[in-house]
């Protein structure tokens, strides 16, 4: 059936922002990290700070030790649920998240193995030594993750430690858990996380489809395929499985889905406009739902500026200016003891009201950090 519903891409963009809890007046804000992530399902983690700070700029007034001591107390656990990347997930979600996603990546494992001239026998070998070296509610870093491997007997030189460790988590064996002096300590899975939640797979798959949608919708099917590495069997089946909890519409000729409470955002003719206000301005970190949590990211990057956010198409995304909805620039940040000096590029015409609020958002970003902004801009377009 053909979607009954038209968006603009202005519409979209719009109703996006507040899927993703960017929109300046949100009808429910989250209170807490907790309930940021609960919303996604899953948010970007590869790089730390960057992550930390996807909850910072949702939680207004929050500082980078707010959400440390949210992620000490366990209310966001940092693994590597999906596509072999690392993101933060509801602490009682990561087993059977791992165990629905994994199984495509675990089939590569193999031949990554190969590739890095580690063996099978190995690999099997690190759960169990980490699992003895973790038990009874030990913490252990990266570095002390390394030795005891080693200590055992396994290579752990060039990308064989990276592997193990990645492999123990993937299992569900170990995961990320509280932070000790700025760096994440692994700890067992099954200590860390109590009475786990355990949906049956089409439950699951359900849960995926609807968190994804209301979090990134407007979005395709593909994007969700993309962000969760599923088949397309699968993903048909997810979509499926959310039932009336989802809709479809048409935006720019394309089918996508969003949640069916989710167009409500347009029953105020002023929405739309809110999307351009100096309130709409936003400093996002590299790694963030608004860019990775999409594979066709045409509705809110231009293709020319493309090259400006992942140089070389590296896969290192750059912190991003949004305005409008969509990417305008990008912005680097060099911290001190008691300031942080923040550089701003444009990418195109930007308007004196939302560089002004380009820069309040970037102040926010050194208020989380505890530090008084020092902002400048560079290569003005």
């Amino acid at each position: 059936m053909a979607p009954n519903v038209t968006l603009s891409p202005a519409q979209a963009r719009a109703i996006r922002l507040n899927s993703l809890l960017l929109a300046p007046k949100l009808a429910a804000p989250p209170k807490d990290p907790a309930e940021v992530v609960s919303w996604f399902g899953a948010m970007q983690a590869q790089d730390l700070s960057s992550g930390k700070w996807s909850f910072g700029i949702r939680l207004p007034g929050s500082t980078e030790a707010d959400i440390d001591a949210a992620i000490n107390a366990g209310q966001a656990l940092r693994t590597w649920p999906m596509r072999s990347t690392v993101h933060f997930v509801p602490p009682k979600d990561a087993r059977w998240m791992l165990e629905l996603m994994g199984p495509r990546v675990l089939t590569g494992a193999a031949r990554r193995r190969a590739t890095i001239g580690l063996t099978d026998e190995d690999a099997n070998r690190a759960p169990d030594i980490l699992a003895e070296a973790l038990t009874g509610g030990r913490q252990l870093s990266r570095k002390d993750c390394i030795a005891a491997l080693s200590e055992a007997g396994l290579s752990t030189a060039g990308q064989h430690a990276y592997h193990l460790l990645w492999y123990s988590s993937q299992i569900g064996v170990t995961c990320m858990g509280p932070l000790q002096d700025g760096e994440q300590m692994f700890v067992l899975l099954d200590e860390w996380v109590d009475s786990p939640n355990s949906p049956s797979r089409e439950e699951g798959l359900a849960i995926m489809a609807l968190r994804y949608f209301r979090s990134h919708g407007p979005s395709s099917r593909a994007d969700f395929a993309g962000w969760t590495g599923l088949t397309a069997a699968d993903t048909k089946l997810a979509i499926a499985g959310a039932g009336a909890d989802l809709v479809e519409v048409s935006v720019s000729g394309a089918p996508m889905y969003l949640a069916a409470d989710a167009l409500a955002v347009l029953d105020d003719p002023a929405t739309v406009r809110t999307t351009t206000s100096t309130a709409a301005a936003r400093a996002l970190p590299g790694f963030d739902e608004f860019l990775l949590g999409i594979k066709d990211r045409s509705l809110v990057l231009e293709p020319e500026h493309k090259q400006a956010i992942i140089p070389g198409n590296n896969g290192i995304f750059q912190p991003t200016l949004v305005t409008g909805g969509k990417v305008t620039g990008t912005w680097r940040r060099k911290v001190s003891k008691t300031t942080v000096k923040l550089t701003a590029t444009t990418l195109t015409d930007v308007p004196a009201s939302q560089r002004k609020g380009l820069e309040g958002s970037l102040r926010s970003f050194a208020a989380y950090l505890g530090r008084t902004a020092e902002i400048s801009w560079a290569g003005d377009y």
